[in-house]
């Protein structure tokens, strides 16, 4: 075969790539004037920002409208996506927990982004590898990393500098901080809690036990719930909570009744989710800290997980909708937007191209207590992505309520919750 005709069909090969990429990219080009709808779960004092960032898509091309709908919380959301999957009219796209996309991703609720990624050569991996495995599934892009946030526990500085208390860095060091945080009444009531702890959500302490060996669903599908460790970690919180030392907050309000209670100074700490940072912070009349949840027993771990939000765009959406919905969800993971969102909210900068400007640094001496956060950020893993995690996790959620606010019994009630959980698996 002569050099000629080798040189001939190298040329043709590369014209045909050529081609194929054109071809690809065209694909998910947006010709038309279109409106799409996007679910999301912010509450009225995001609604500002989130306008800000609608108008500024707008400004930029004229062809795609935005109208963003207000559903609900992230469970209402899930509930309402399902129905809308049943019923063939789903939105362009949708805001989901971080908790959500194996579940998703199994059912084949979301669209497979990595086509749209590879068309567009979006530097998906700026994201880094957790946040890349914590909105995929078996290796494909079924969503975009949006809000990020993560575990840790609000304390009053003030109140820390006044009394010299220092914040527990392990399990082991949780009750001198809580007896030395606490106060009670005369009669012997609690008059502030060393802490509380958000019971509505297994995510906000979930790290308390698996700092110390305990994981609700491991790899190779076995559970930890009802072993040596998690009874004693579940019998030392639940006698600190019936010593007045902590609150378990569970049920309805219970979100709006701890973040009241610290405000009004009735808590000295609170867990929660470094998201509302600037909510914290703008309801206090004092100067509001932050730190990592307790970590392992010799001081040098501290895991935590992915919390906040993914974007993602459902499979069951026209073409029309999903190429307009891939532009959106391309300008919302953007680097400018990315920073923005952080600062306005609490979320951190999911980007690291973001972590290298000067408007990072600047946005971190704005925020001094996010500061300490972030510097710990390579500590932060992906969510569980079992498709039947987030239903065992809240079997446990449940479990947990019965043992600390109705008095169940701490071994007989996990060894059920146990049995539960191996009867899910076999069912999956």
């Amino acid at each position: 075969m002569s050099k000629r005709f080798n040189s001939l069909m190298l040329v043709v090969v590369l014209i045909l790539l050529m081609v194929g990429t054109v071809a690809a990219a065209d694909r998910y080009e947006v010709t038309e004037p279109i409106e799409i709808t996007w679910w999301h779960a912010h509450e009225d004092q995001w609604v500002p920002f989130l306008n800000y960032m609608v108008e500024q898509f707008h400004d930029q091309q004229d062809l795609i409208t935005v109208e963003p709908v207000y559903i609900g919380p992230y469970a209402e959301i899930n509930t309402q996506l399902i129905a809308a999957v049943a019923s063939g009219d789903v939105p362009a796209l949708c805001t989901a927990n971080t908790s959500y996309p194996a579940v998703y991703g199994a059912a084949g609720i979301c669209e497979i982004l990595d086509p749209y990624i590879e068309a567009y050569d979006f530097d998906i991996a700026d994201f880094g590898e957790g946040l890349i495995k914590s909105s995929s599934y078996e290796g494909q892009q079924v969503s975009l990393p949006y809000l990020i946030s993560t575990q840790v526990m609000y304390f009053n500085q003030d109140m820390a500098k006044a009394e010299g208390i220092e914040m527990p860095k392990t399990f082991a060091d949780f009750e001198a901080f809580l007896e030395k945080a606490t106060l009670f009444n005369e009669d012997g009531t609690t008059k502030r809690y060393g802490t509380v702890i958000g019971g509505w959500d297994y995510w906000y302490y979930e790290m308390l036990y698996k700092n110390n060996g305990v994981w609700v669903l491991r790899d190779d599908e076995t559970t930890d719930v009802n072993s040596e460790q998690a009874i004693y970690i579940t019998s030392k919180i639940k006698e600190w909570i019936d010593k007045g030392y902590a609150y378990y907050a569970y049920g309805t309000g219970a979100s709006a009744n701890m973040r009241q209670l610290f405000w009004d100074g009735g808590a000295f700490s609170v867990f929660h989710t470094s998201s509302l940072y600037d909510t914290y912070v703008e309801n206090s009349d004092f100067e509001v800290g932050m730190a990592w949840l307790p970590g392992s027993e010799d001081g040098t771990s501290f895991l935590s997980e992915v919390g906040g939000a993914v974007i993602l765009i459902p499979a069951d959406a026209t073409q029309r909708q999903k190429n307009a919905a891939w532009q959106f969800l391309m300008f919302m993971a953007s680097p400018e937007i990315n920073l923005y969102w952080a600062d306005k909210t609490g979320y951190f900068p999911t980007r690291a191209t973001v972590m290298e400007t000067p408007e990072y640094d600047e946005y971190l001496e704005r925020k001094p207590a996010m500061k300490n956060i972030v510097a710990m950020s390579s500590w932060i893993n992906p969510r569980n992505q079992h498709p039947a995690y987030d239903s065992i996790a809240n079997e446990w959620r449940h479990a947990l309520a019965l043992i600390f606010n109705e008095g169940a019994p701490v071994e007989e009630t996990l060894n059920q919750l146990a049995q539960e959980i191996d009867e899910i698996i076999e069912d999956f």
